[in-house]
């Protein structure tokens, strides 16, 4: 699975850092930053919460 970001979307309003700081980040110019780009089956349940929360559906997983 690889998170992807709508970048259009994306607010930056840091639900899914809060959710999983391992995987998120947001920069001092309110710019959302994937440091796991594909995050293991440990991550995963909290990835998704995480994609439930963002207020603007701009989060999602993608099969590769």
């Amino acid at each position: 699975m690889k998170i992807v970001v709508d970048r259009d979307r994306c607010e930056a309003n840091q639900r899914c850092m809060k959710i999983v700081p391992e995987a998120f980040s947001v920069d001092d110019h309110d710019q959302l930053h994937v440091l796991i780009e594909r995050p293991g089956p440990e991550l995963r349940a909290r990835v998704e919460k995480a994609i439930r929360a963002c207020p603007r559906d701009a989060l999602s997983l993608a099969d590769e």
